[in-house]
């Protein structure tokens, strides 16, 4: 029997896992995640499937970040009817977090809708309605973790606690067939173990080919406990209240906000920091925070450290627009936690709009932020944004503080790794180039030859066999292989916007002003002056629409 594995998603970038494994009675799909990042990788969203959805018997999902479940409306939508096995965790978290991404898309397509019919172009539609994501829910089947379950003929899987978040799980395959029994172990995200929230990520040993995450695979975080890591949060936030102004924690709305405000409400408490108010804002974050009270015990410690969050004394969750929009009025010391956690959507956006350009505000981001994303040209020093078409002047503090980071860094990685020993192959997703061909480097000093370690690009497949993992006849590409971990044309264009507009308001006077408009559209003409090209002096150009 031979098995082929094609990596649809995450593949040379982190968000979007995706892979079909296709046995010779089955297609199973781990995890259906959206893109993020640059809009290139988000346009993916919006396309076809790759596969034909109505074929696929099942779905396996790691855990309910929308980078691994995001697109799974969008497959039921497309055909698929069958069950998607997930723990009691995972689906819990997933009622909240795809009802909350299909309204996003539904907010954020009537307000496009409108500046279309204003502009005469074609309405569009959502990837997916709050209807479609309560209606896919129906089709999440229970497992249990260590509790193996059939999922298909020939295939049973076994969840392990990856201790990434709240539900998270690492999915052993072992698939029959006449010549014996293969095992595959797909990581999901795995935590950084040593957390006092949440377990240390688990496995089997010995298994035949090993499909690994790689977010930090290039590098290495010292572990700390919960007093350490309250000393570094402490340190944020004195040096952000002796600043003069509010501080923004841009935070992932599942795990991370609960962390930071548990550690926040012991801080004050401990009067560590200034006494502040607390504000969540972001409801997504607000109804996870229900779920981990409920849900949040840490297995190894029999302690759930989320049972205080709730809204009361300092601690504040806005639940609606106007509670959000009424912060405007607010100045002075406080802190303000809002989602994204990559600045790309959310209400984050709007108090970064209102508070980059101060320099008494502090914003400190506090997880990963993927190339393309406003969080990672924040995160890169950047003194000019684009924020929903606006040019946006970085005066604030920017800071950044990782030791929240639900991944293991490269050593964790290599230690997990080594523990699933012996293995006939890896497979290395779910990470940018150098963190990639990092932890690469790092499993082959550990011992792992280099020839069976894999490095997938954008919808390659593999035939896998006893002997190791061959290249499948290559399919249609969606995007170009280099594609996918790259800023694309579209942050080129911001880039040159804010330059041009930088360049302008320095300028000496107007008739220097109409120079560079002139040089600029001489430029755009091409230097045999194409026809094609923008009349001289042309003022009225839309490009940053």
């Amino acid at each position: 029997m031979t098995l082929k594995l094609t990596f649809h998603g995450a593949a040379g970038c982190v968000t979007g896992f995706c892979a079909l494994l296709e046995t010779r009675q089955a297609r199973l799909l781990i995890d259906c995640g959206m893109f993020q990042g640059s809009k290139t990788l988000k346009a993916l969203n919006y396309g076809d499937f790759p596969f034909q959805a109505s074929g696929i018997d099942a779905v396996l999902l790691t855990h309910a970040h929308i980078d691994h479940s995001g697109l799974l409306p969008k497959l039921m939508k497309a055909g698929f009817r069958g069950p998607i096995h997930a723990t009691t965790g995972t689906r819990e978290l997933c009622e909240i977090m795809l009802a909350d991404s299909a309204s996003i898309q539904e907010s954020e397509v009537r307000q496009l809708n409108r500046r279309n019919q204003r502009r005469g172009r074609a309405e569009v539609q959502p990837i997916y309605t709050v209807r479609d994501a309560a209606r896919c829910l129906e089709q999440f089947s229970k497992v249990t973790l260590g509790e193996p379950v059939i999922v298909a003929p020939g295939v049973t899987a076994t969840y392990w606690d990856a201790g990434h978040i709240l539900g998270s799980a690492s999915i052993e395959l072992r698939v029959e067939s006449e010549d014996g029994v293969e095992t595959l172990l797909f990581s999901g995200d795995l935590g950084p173990g040593g957390r006092d929230y949440a377990p240390d990520p688990q496995g089997p040993t010995g298994v035949d080919y090993l499909i690994m995450e790689s977010t930090y695979g290039d590098r290495e975080r010292i572990t700390l406990g919960g007093e350490a890591r309250r000393t570094l949060l402490a340190k944020e936030l004195n040096d952000a209240h002796q600043a003069g102004g509010p501080l923004l924690i841009p935070a992932f709305a599942v795990e991370r906000s609960q962390e930071l405000l548990a550690d926040l409400l012991t801080l004050m408490e401990e009067h560590q920091v200034p006494q502040a108010d607390i504000f969540l804002d972001s409801p997504l974050a607000i109804e996870a925070t229900e779920i981990f009270r409920r849900r949040g015990w840490n297995r190894s410690t029999g302690v759930n450290p989320f049972e205080n969050l709730s809204s009361t004394g300092r601690l504040k969750f806005l639940r609606e627009p106007g509670e959000s929009d009424r912060l405007e009025n607010l100045s002075g010391w406080h802190v303000i936690l809002a989602a994204s956690g990559m600045c790309d959507a959310g209400r984050v956006r709007k108090h970064l709009k209102r508070l980059l350009w101060r320099r008494q505000a502090t914003v400190m981001l506090s997880g990963y932020q993927a190339v393309g994303t406003l969080g990672r040209v924040l995160q890169e020093g950047a003194k000019r944004v684009s924020i929903q078409g606006e040019d946006i002047q970085v005066r604030a503090r920017v800071r950044a503080l990782d030791v929240y980071s639900g991944h293991a860094d490269a050593a964790g990685l290599v230690a997990w790794a080594k523990q699933r020993a012996p293995t006939a192959g890896i497979f290395l997703a779910h990470g940018e180039p150098a963190a990639l061909e990092g932890l690469k480097s790092r499993l082959v000093a550990a011992g792992q030859a280099a020839a069976r370690i894999r490095i997938p690009t954008m919808d390659e497949g593999f035939v896998l066999e006893r002997a190791g993992a061959a290249p499948k006849a290559p399919g249609a590409r969606r995007i170009a292989p280099d594609a996918a971990a790259r800023a694309d044309w579209h942050n080129a264009r911001a880039q040159l916007l804010m330059a041009l507009n930088q360049r302008l308001e320095a300028a000496a006077d107007d008739k220097a002003r109409e120079r560079i408009i002139t040089q600029l559209a001489t430029a755009l003409r091409g230097p045999a002056g194409d026809a094609d090209g923008p009349p001289a002096g042309a003022s009225g150009a839309s490009a940053g629409d």
